[in-house]
């Protein structure tokens, strides 16, 4: 420890796992079905081919500021120098809005994969949300894991890194054996239709994409904590972003094959009951479930740590108040900034599983417009300053970020009204609006106290 200060304890291997780990969390179990049904087996790989090269454009910016800047903060760190402060908000309370989204996420599918595993557990009606039953059980669940997984987290990033390499290596080891059983077993009829629902169920998917795919970038929230080279960072950010699109598309192939349409349509796990009729046996199912409990704790860890030392940076800043950059005295995190994203988890189980995709579509909003602000922030840096010392350098840089840029705000427009995919009103929108407002809040709270 360190005076208040982050000392560096992560490590190469714990590096990729946290980013790879965040990227692939539970979605990939929960929701592949649903890409399927919405645009079919080949729209809803070229929904996340197409985002994935997206974020790859993306991702190369982010590689050469992370390596240029290793600072807690990322987003901040960068559009503070090239935009200014008030750019500078708006860039990390946009991208604060994906990461305690996932972490929310991720509140609500604990508890869906216990209802999957151990069925009539929930009981206790509560109320009901949007059609579905909020029951008591349900929402402990939800409720105890957010209270733990923050505690792990405010005892220490090497705990939590630690637990982060362990359960993305249960995730690959049974994605592994799903692919693997589809590429004996399957039969690539299932696959039909191919593409559904034509552009509406293309784009649908689509806007889901940048969510999916955001933890990246928690590499260089967490900067000031990685121990490798700095050159380094830029690398391992590149390769997790590869692994991250080679899964995606390689686990709506294997549901694909693996389930005819009507068997798909009639599973309420697509993904776990594909598991189970490709390896013939429950167990391989349940298995995967399981291995989905590892996918929820790699993200909602990673999006604790990335979204509070976003929230670190700007209370640093003074554009949140300062109280939310105080470091533990024993344990060198920054626990106050960590308590209130776990508050806002703690809420999202009292919604249902409802909760699950407006949580998706609203927090992937957030997410393309800090892309195209940090696109930004590359562009103006490299013009304003050449000179800056870059031990990872993207080629054709200036190329690079315009097209990170110009895509970043192409995927944003498809979240307004007249787009086939827009947030559906009122939840959506009503997520979005209250970040707004608590952002503006905090924003003046923040200004006339520090």
């Amino acid at each position: 420890m360190s005076d208040g200060q982050f000392i560096r304890v992560i490590r190469r291997k714990e590096v990729l796992a946290l980013s790879f780990g965040a990227m692939i969390g539970w979605s990939w179990v929960a929701l592949t079905g649903n890409w399927i049904e919405g645009a079919g087996s080949a729209g809803a790989m070229l929904a996340f081919l197409f985002g994935g090269v997206v974020v790859i454009f993306v991702g190369f910016t982010y590689a050469e500021l992370a390596s240029a800047m290793p600072q807690a903060g990322g987003e901040h760190v960068y559009s503070h120098r090239a935009l200014g402060a008030t750019a500078s908000f708006i860039c990390t309370w946009a991208i604060l809005l994906g990461y305690v989204s996932v972490v929310a996420f991720e509140a609500v599918a604990l508890p869906t994969v216990a209802d999957y595993l151990f069925p009539g557990f929930s009981r206790g009606y509560l109320w009901t949300v949007a059609g579905w039953d909020v029951n008591f059980t349900w929402v402990l669940v939800g409720v105890v894991a957010a209270i733990v997984v923050t505690l792990i987290n405010i005892i220490g990033i090497s705990l939590a890194a630690q637990l982060q390499v362990l359960a993305t290596t249960l995730v690959l080891a049974v994605g592994l054996m799903l692919v693997g059983g589809g590429i004996t077993e399957g039969d690539s009829a299932n696959m039909q239709p191919l593409f559904d629902n034509g552009a509406k169920g293309l784009l649908g998917v689509v806007i889901m994409v940048p969510f999916m795919f955001v933890g990246f970038d928690v590499i260089p929230q967490s900067a000031e904590e990685i121990d490798i080279p700095f050159a380094g960072i830029g690398k391992l950010l590149m390769i997790s972003i590869a692994m991250a699109v080679v899964w995606y598309v390689a686990m709506i192939w294997a549901v694909s094959v693996g389930l005819p349409l009507a068997d798909r349509q009639a599973s309420g796990l697509p993904t776990a009951d594909a598991t189970t009729a490709l390896m013939g046996g429950e167990w391989a199912g349940q298995l995967l479930v399981v291995a989905g409990i590892g996918g929820i704790l790699t993200s909602w860890n990673a999006f604790l740590i990335g979204g509070s030392r976003a929230i670190y940076a700007l209370a640093r800043a003074g554009q949140l108040p300062r109280g939310l950059s105080k470091l533990h005295p024993r344990f060198n995190t920054p626990y106050r900034a960590l308590l209130l994203i776990g508050a806002l988890s703690v809420i999202a189980p009292f919604f249902g599983r409802p909760a699950l995709v407006w949580l998706v579509d609203a927090g992937g909003l957030g997410i393309v417009v800090a892309y195209a602000f940090v696109a930004w922030s590359f562009l103006v840096l490299r013009k304003r300053e050449p000179d800056m010392q870059r031990p990872y350098v993207v080629r054709n840089g200036v190329a690079v970020g315009w097209i990170a840029l110009v895509l970043s705000i192409s995927i944003a427009m498809l979240y307004f009204p007249g787009s086939p995919a827009a947030l559906v009103w009122p939840y959506e929108w009503l997520i979005v609006f209250a970040w707004i407002i608590l952002g503006a809040i905090m924003l003046r709270i923040a200004r006339s106290t520090n």
